[in-house]
């Protein structure tokens, strides 16, 4: 098996053209997160102070939340009901839709909150679809013997887009406006709407008996009595929601460190450098052995590398935490995903996929509100200490509450016979 990325995906030409409009469409909504949260802490701050601005940015993380929590069974029902490249098609145009409503209302220039937090819940409405139907077609585009590299470089394609992303943001803002940046966001997003097209592979998935909460109700049966990855899903829900610093970065770029936009762009791309690195490191060489010691001791890293950030005042040091933190966080994801989508049937992985999708968004967009009330009682430094130090107590107790998840060891499935029921799906590649 070749180790170069360029031939694996030379190897599998569907996967390799959801990989390019993963970048494209990864790299609009990054840019379009550090649009929205500047523009909302900059219309914030000219009429109320650094706690009360940064609050407000942790409410988009709550309105994004809200309607994803609300729709993400559905959508997982839906991706393992119909065809999948169709669903993340649908959601991709809903999200060009998003991208157009806010250019509009930055073009206006009201200091209005509501219309973009109208506008980030449907963008939240639009995630619950895509994000299920995403994940579980990946495995319908490579053998399953390749999945865990297809899931090391999908994570390249995630890592490379937060890179680059919130850099160009950070440039637009600063050089051209809020509104020129959205109208680029669409230009991405229907970019990559135009590559999805050209996927030849089947995404359909061989539909099973039953109604759509029958369906739903298995799905969330089947990760509450697997404790792996019941273990995996949650470690990562509560250790993110305690130290997510996203939404404390303008805070600190503005207020702490004082480096303006451009600063707050690099500080964005701090966490997706270290995890591009582990990433490509994790393609070239995947992981297989030890994998619940590794990311238990990788969650804990994270919480550390948290911890120097929050006590950091020189850029160099904050955008070298941000990297570590970035890279532990990779290998936590790495192991829960290729976990999920090893001994997860494909038949039900839209649904599987839907619950891991809801930790997912609830670490990363609930810990953005999390970090938003934290920074209104303690101010954002406090705010990063206290969730460094609550993501080193969970790595404790999850290790001792979870021992599955603890010596759980290979990734490459050879300890795990494939689900019967996954094989039709397999073959008719």
């Amino acid at each position: 098996m070749s180790s170069s990325p360029l031939r694996f995906l030379a190897r599998y030409p569907d996967f390799a053209r959801f990989f390019w409009a993963m970048i494209f469409v990864n790299i609009g909504g990054q840019i379009q997160a550090v649009t929205i949260a500047w523009q909302i802490y900059d219309i914030a701050r000219r009429t109320m102070g650094v706690k009360e601005s940064a609050f407000l940015v942790g409410m988009a993380g709550l309105a994004q939340f809200l309607p994803l929590f609300c729709l993400a069974l559905i959508g997982g029902s839906l991706a393992d009901r119909m065809s999948r490249r169709a669903i993340v098609i649908g959601a991709l145009g809903v999200e060009t839709v998003t991208a157009i409503l806010l250019g509009l209302f930055a073009l206006r220039g009201d200091e209005t909150f509501l219309p973009i937090f109208a506008s980030i819940a449907l963008f939240g409405a639009a995630r619950a679809f895509l994000q299920p139907a995403s994940t579980a077609m990946k495995p319908m585009l490579v053998p399953r013997a390749e999945m865990p590299r297809a899931i090391s470089l999908s994570s390249l394609a995630w890592q490379f887009a937060v890179i680059l992303g919130p850099w160009i943001g950070g440039l637009i803002i600063a050089q051209a406006s809020p509104t020129v940046a959205y109208v680029i966001v669409a230009c991405l997003y229907l970019t990559g709407i135009a590559i999805c097209l050209a996927i030849r592979l089947s995404t359909t998935p061989v539909r099973q008996a039953g109604g759509a909460l029958r369906q739903i109700r298995e799905g969330l049966v089947y990760v509450w009595t697997n404790k792996i990855i019941l273990g995996a899903m949650s470690l990562d829900l509560f250790a993110v929601l305690l130290g997510s610093v996203v939404a404390l970065l303008p805070a600190f770029a503005a207020d702490v460190l004082h480096v303006g936009p451009e600063g707050f762009g690099l500080l964005r791309s701090g966490p997706a450098l270290g995890a591009a690195v582990a990433a490509y490191l994790l393609v070239r060489r995947p992981m297989v052995r030890h994998a619940g010691r590794r990311m238990l001791w990788a969650v804990a890293l994270f919480g550390i590398a948290t911890l120097v950030f929050a006590v950091s005042r020189s850029m160099i040091l904050s955008v070298a935490a941000l990297a570590v933190l970035g890279a532990a966080d990779m290998i936590s994801v790495y192991v829960r995903q290729t976990l999920v989508q090893i001994v997860t049937p494909d038949h039900m992985r839209g649904r599987v996929s839907a619950v891991s999708g809801l930790f997912i968004s609830a670490s990363n967009e609930l810990g953005e509100f999390e970090s938003g009330v934290a920074a209104r009682l303690l101010g954002p430094v406090g705010a990063a200490i206290f969730g460094g130090v609550g993501t080193l107590v969970v790595t404790g107790l999850w290790a001792k509450w979870f021992p599955e998840l603890r010596d759980a060891d290979r990734l490459d499935g050879k300890d795990r016979p494939e689900p019967e029921a996954a094989k039709p799906s397999l073959a008719a590649q």
